[in-house]
C-alpha cells in the first residue's frame, strides 16, 4: 500500500525543489539566499544544481508545475510574494494534481489496484481563505512597487496620506481588507511606504471599496489620491464612469451616490470635492492593486 503523500514526498518534492532552486539562481539568488528562501540547507542547494538529485520527468514538464514554479520563483525574487505565500500555491498546486491530475497518475502507477477503484481522493480545498488573503497582500506589493516608482506620483498623495488596498472575494468587513499600515505619504518629491501591507489597518478607504461593492460595483481595489478636476476630467476622458458624492455625508452618500449612477465599467472613480475640515479626495475602484495604481499613473 503506498500514500499519494508518499509520491510527492518522493517525486514531487525533490524535483520542485530543484525546479526553483534553478530558477532562483537564474534571478540572482545565491546559494545561501536560495537555501534561506527554500528552508533547506545549503548542500541541499548543491545537490540540485549538480543534479544529484533524481527528478521526475512527468512532473518536470508539466505546464502546470512551470507556471507555478516560474511565478513563485518571481515572486520571491521581487518580493512581491512571502514564504507563506508561495507554499500556499504550491500547496493548492499538489492537491489540484492530486485529484484526478498528474499526482493521480502518478500514484495509480506506484499502486496499480487504485485504478479500478471508484472513490474521490480529493480531500482539500484549493480556494482556501489563506491563499485568497496571501493573493491579496501580493498584489497590493505589487501596485505598491509601482506607487514608489512612478515618476510624479508623489503630487497627487494627498495631505492626509494615501493608500492603496485590496479585499478578499469575500470580504465582508475591513479586516478582510490588505492595506498600508501608516497610509502612504510625500516626503521630498517621493511616495514613501511605512510598511508592508497588513489586513485591517485601512477604516477609511477600505470602508468605502466595501461599501462601493456592497452597492454592486465590481471592484476588489481601491486607492485615494488628491482631488483636482483635471485628474478627474482625465480620468473621465480615459472612459472611467465619475461619481460626485457629498464628502459630509460620509460612507451613507458613497452609497447612495453609487446606487443612483449605477456605473458598470470595470474603474469606477468615485470623489468627493471637500466640506468642513474635508480634504477634497479622488477614489479610485478596480479590479486589483496594480490595475488601480495604474490607471491613475495613466492620469499623471
Amino acid at each position: 500500500m503506498k500514500f499519494v503523500e508518499e509520491v510527492v514526498v518522493e517525486q514531487f518534492l525533490p524535483t520542485v525543489r530543484s525546479m526553483l532552486a534553478e530558477e532562483l539562481r537564474d534571478h540572482g539568488f545565491t546559494q545561501r539566499e536560495v537555501a534561506n528562501a527554500l528552508g533547506i540547507s545549503q548542500s541541499a542547494v548543491s545537490k540540485y544544481a549538480h543534479g544529484d538529485v533524481s527528478q521526475t520527468e512527468a512532473i518536470l514538464t508539466d505546464d502546470r508545475v512551470q507556471e507555478t514554479v516560474t511565478e513563485a520563483a518571481a515572486g520571491l525574487a521581487s518580493g512581491d510574494t512571502s514564504r507563506v505565500a508561495a507554499l500556499i500555491e504550491l500547496e493548492v498546486l499538489i492537491r489540484e494534481l492530486e485529484d484526478g491530475e498528474l499526482l493521480a497518475d502518478l500514484h495509480e502507477s506506484e499502486m496499480p489496484a487504485l485504478a479500478d477503484a471508484e472513490y474521490d481522493l480529493s480531500v482539500h480545498d484549493p480556494d482556501s481563505e489563506a491563499r485568497a488573503r496571501e493573493r491579496a497582500l501580493a498584489s497590493v506589493r505589487r501596485g505598491l512597487r509601482t506607487v514608489r516608482n512612478a515618476s510624479g506620483f508623489a503630487t497627487l498623495v494627498p495631505d492626509v496620506g494615501s493608500n492603496l488596498v485590496e479585499a478578499t472575494p469575500d470580504a465582508e468587513t475591513v479586516e478582510d481588507v490588505a492595506a498600508v499600515p501608516g497610509r502612504i505619504f510625500d516626503v521630498k518629491g517621493r511616495a514613501a511606504v511605512p510598511a508592508d501591507p497588513e489586513f485591517g489597518v485601512s477604516e477609511h478607504v477600505a470602508g468605502l471599496l466595501l461599501a462601493a461593492r456592497e452597492t454592486g460595483v465590481d471592484a476588489n481595489a481601491a486607492i485615494d489620491v488628491a482631488y483636482d478636476p483635471e485628474t478627474v476630467a482625465q480620468l473621465s476622458a480615459a472612459g472611467h464612469p465619475t461619481v460626485e458624492f457629498d464628502a459630509e455625508g460620509g460612507i451613507d452618500a458613497v452609497r447612495t451616490a453609487l446606487e443612483t449612477a449605477a456605473p458598470s465599467d470595470d474603474t469606477v472613480v468615485v470623489y468627493q470635492t471637500g466640506g468642513f475640515g474635508i480634504e477634497p479626495i479622488v477614489y479610485v475602484l478596480g479590479s486589483d492593486a496594480p490595475s488601480v495604481v495604474d490607471t491613475v499613473r495613466e492620469a499623471l
